[in-house]
């Protein structure tokens, strides 16, 4: 049985992925009296994770009705936590294509004004990383200089902005991990090349080509996403 922050951290992580998998609905009332028994913790430790739920935009309390859980339009989407619980849930292509698109309109832009910054050689150095771990075959180095691939890019485009975007970009990132299709999970050479194009052209200092290079690395990203989606 978890202890101290152990236990705020399993009824928080336990009741955000129900109502996120739709087990809990829109409206329903969540008692923290019933929620206490049922993890045999106290109802300061509920109280302390339904706070950070109403952080999150997934459940409000409301006077005279008690703690109500709220529709996916209130949630915080951007936030690495509920992308963590949507990436785990039926609904990880949704997400998946969603933020894809986001990224979309986002990291050739970062891409145009990285280019030949001073932070375009460790994006370069990620995508090489990336081959290397395609060559060793080794996943999870793969993935790993993938997340900072995608940081460095971000941050190199000195938009502030853009630079906390990095969160949620890993964060997605993280939860491909979760899918078993080798199609989503065996990363492939042909991807980190598409990173390469992305890094060399930064550091050659040309932004068209870099933001050019960056579109087409997202878009066949989320293409492979939506191919592999489930049908409805």
């Amino acid at each position: 049985m978890p202890t101290g922050r152990g236990l705020h951290a399993h009824v928080l992580d336990t009741v955000g992925r129900r109502i996120v998998d739709g087990q809990l609905t829109p409206g329903t009332v969540l008692r923290p009296e019933l929620v206490a028994d049922e993890f045999g913790v106290s109802r300061s430790v509920v109280r302390e994770a339904l706070r950070v739920l109403q952080s999150l935009g997934l459940v409000e309390p409301r006077q005279r009705v008690g703690t109500q859980v709220l529709g996916i339009g209130s949630w915080e989407l951007l936030a690495p936590t509920v992308i963590r619980w949507r990436g785990s849930s039926p609904s990880y292509f949704a997400q998946q294509r969603e933020l894809l698109e986001l990224r979309l309109g986002v990291e050739p832009v970062a891409a145009s004004l990285a280019a030949g910054t001073p932070g375009a050689s460790a994006v370069l150095d990620a995508a090489q990383a990336m081959l290397d771990a395609c060559g060793r075959q080794d996943s999870r180095a793969y993935l790993e200089a993938d997340v900072r691939f995608h940081r460095a890019l971000l941050e190199a485009s000195g938009n502030a902005v853009f630079a906390h975007f990095a969160g949620t970009v890993e964060a997605l990132l993280r939860t491909r991990t979760s899918e078993s299709r080798d199609t989503i999970t065996r990363w492939t050479l042909d991807a980190a090349a598409r990173h390469e194009a992305v890094g060399r052209a930064l550091v050659a200092g040309d932004g068209a080509a870099a933001a050019a290079a960056a579109g087409e690395l997202v878009r066949v990203t989320r293409d492979e996403f939506i191919a592999e989606a489930p049908s409805a």
